[in-house]
């Protein structure tokens, strides 16, 4: 089967080498099957993202002998694709305003474990108020038991990965979601931005992606994602999760970390082969007959 992948950076900072492992290995897997590779610049934070930042995320890719197809997807320019999708949630009463800051969620919920920074889920405080009654800098979440209730002829929900860690069928339950996430924000509290969660399930769809290839941390995101994807009637991609680059201390790269940025290595003279060799990928491959190759040229600048 020929694969659609996809790469979807957020231009809020320089791409390490875990960015480099997730693109290299999505656009592998696609011309290894003669598939498509795509981009998708996730910019819905605007607050953060910058359009240097966007230009340097073409720059690195085409550096390390990536090819895309053109046009590149942004998020910043499908509010109306996304609105339309809160409007029809909005319609059949599956998601509410929510005012709750995160100091008001770790207050209502059991003090976490010592050590553990995972974000508390959300015991549905603001559950139940009318969409009528949202104000500026709410937020909007997903009822999920609502949600789940919709669906009871199509429960339990599946997904396929085929990641390493992971391999397998998953079944989404209520006990996973109710117990993992609660109701997840598809809103974000400036009005005009969407969650993450609700626009990577609306793109994929829209650009036909087979496979979501991922680090690991995002593996749980999976579950609520699904569910959107019953929810909305969109196709279910295949899942692929990957092991995450680590630092020496074993944590994983952040976007802070400029000494393991591409451009870093870029700038001491190391080769997009150099940087296959550290993150544990072979040689680049062969590239399969009607590939990648027949996409347009990379873009080179931000807009």
């Amino acid at each position: 089967m020929s694969l659609v992948t996809r790469f979807a950076p957020s231009p809020t900072g320089p791409l390490h080498l875990g960015h480099a492992y997730s693109a290299l290995l999505a656009h592998d897997m696609a011309r290894a099957t003669g598939g498509r590779f795509l981009l998708r610049i996730e910019d819905i934070d605007t607050a953060r993202s910058r359009p240097e930042w966007e230009a340097q995320i073409y720059d690195d890719l085409s550096w390390l002998g990536l090819r895309w197809e053109e046009p590149v997807l942004r998020q910043s320019e499908r509010s109306r694709v996304y609105d339309a999708a809160l409007s029809d949630l909005a319609a059949r009463g599956l998601i509410y305003p929510c005012s709750c800051r995160r100091g008001d969620i770790r207050a209502a919920v059991s003090a976490p474990q010592e050590g553990v920074a995972a974000p508390p889920v959300y015991p549905g405080t603001c559950r139940g108020r009318a969409m009528a009654t949202r104000k500026p800098g709410d937020a909007l979440r997903l009822d999920l038991a609502r949600g789940l209730a919709s669906l009871t002829d199509r429960l339990p929900l599946r997904f396929e990965e085929t990641g390493a860690a992971m391999q397998g069928s998953h079944a989404v339950t209520a006990e996973i979601l109710l117990r993992e996430t609660g109701d997840p924000v598809l809103g974000r509290k400036d009005v005009a931005e969407v969650s993450y969660l609700l626009a990577a399930v609306i793109d994929d769809a829209d650009q036909a992606v087979t496979t979501v290839i991922r680090g690991a941390d995002l593996f749980e995101t999976t579950f609520p994602q699904v569910l959107l994807q019953a929810l909305l009637d969109l196709p279910m991609p295949i899942y692929h999760h990957h092991r995450l680059i680590r630092d020496a201390a074993g944590k994983r790269l952040a976007k802070r970390d400029d000494a393991r940025a591409i451009a870093t290595y870029r700038a001491e003279s190391a080769g997009p082969e150099d940087i296959r060799a550290m993150v544990g990928l072979p040689p680049a491959p062969i590239q399969a007959s009607g590939a990648i190759s027949s996409a347009s040229s990379p873009s080179r600048t931000a807009r």
